[in-house]
């Protein structure tokens, strides 16, 4: 295991150790890869022990490591761990990235806010609005082996429940937190592990439940099974890195 008493000194380490982003982080472990802490091939240290080296949260190092592999940096090799590719390209052609929110942090943000939509859409929706869930659910089991439909359907889903709210302001935001995350190139490179059509089959039990709740003008159960859903999402997004 690499030693990570030490970081690189100097004023570029010294003005990413106070970037607090995901990929002021990624800076970091990089310096140290180019140190020779880690060298090529072999396995970085733990998430734990990453997030304890460098004071931040789990979520944020698993950011970092995403934005590492899209910059062909690291290898995430799922259920065996994070290793240092090859021959890292320099840091003058790195870090490109936008520094917007991370997309796992994206996906608690929206565990806790459309938990709360749902309950409200239980208590608000139309026969109409039905019509619309179950058309998008639909959707979503006739292109369990089409990645993109299956994906539109899904999206069609979520937006669906904000509009059975009546508030259009809720509709807005569970658009712009969809759309702004599926912008993001961590976000399709965590697809590239685990958007199979296993975990699809997965999200569309989750779906129904949530639908029977809403269905039933069961506010308790819609927010639990939405708050159920996208924690399982998030587990299964992470999962390598544990």
């Amino acid at each position: 295991m690499a030693d990570l008493s030490h970081t690189p000194t100097g004023r570029a380490a010294d003005e990413d150790a106070t970037d607090r982003s995901y990929v002021g982080l990624a800076k970091q472990i990089y310096d140290l890869i180019v140190a020779g802490d880690v060298g090529p091939r072999a396995r970085l240290p733990s998430e734990r022990t990453l997030a304890e080296r460098f004071g931040v949260s789990r979520t944020q190092v698993r950011e970092a490591i995403i934005a590492l592999e899209v910059q062909g940096v690291v290898e995430v090799r799922v259920g065996s761990g994070i290793y240092v590719a090859e021959a890292p390209q320099a840091r003058s052609a790195m870090f490109k990235l936008p520094r917007g929110l991370g997309p796992i942090e994206t996906l608690r943000a929206r565990a806790v806010i459309e938990s709360g939509i749902a309950a409200l859409a239980a208590t608000e929706r139309k026969d109409s609005d039905l019509d619309r869930l179950f058309a998008a659910l639909r959707a979503m089991r006739e292109n369990m082996d089409e990645k993109a439909a299956n994906e539109a359907a899904d999206r069609d889903f979520h937006l669906a429940i904000a509009r059975a709210t009546g508030n259009e302001m809720l509709r807005l935001v569970v658009t712009a937190m969809w759309d702004n995350s599926r912008a993001d190139p961590l976000w399709k490179k965590i697809e590239e592990h685990f958007h199979t059509p296993a975990l699809r089959a997965a999200s569309q039990d989750d779906h129904q439940r949530i639908f029977a709740a809403i269905m039933a003008r069961d506010a308790t159960a819609a927010r639990t099974a939405m708050q159920a859903h996208l924690a399982r999402v998030v587990g299964e997004f992470t999962r390598a890195w544990r």
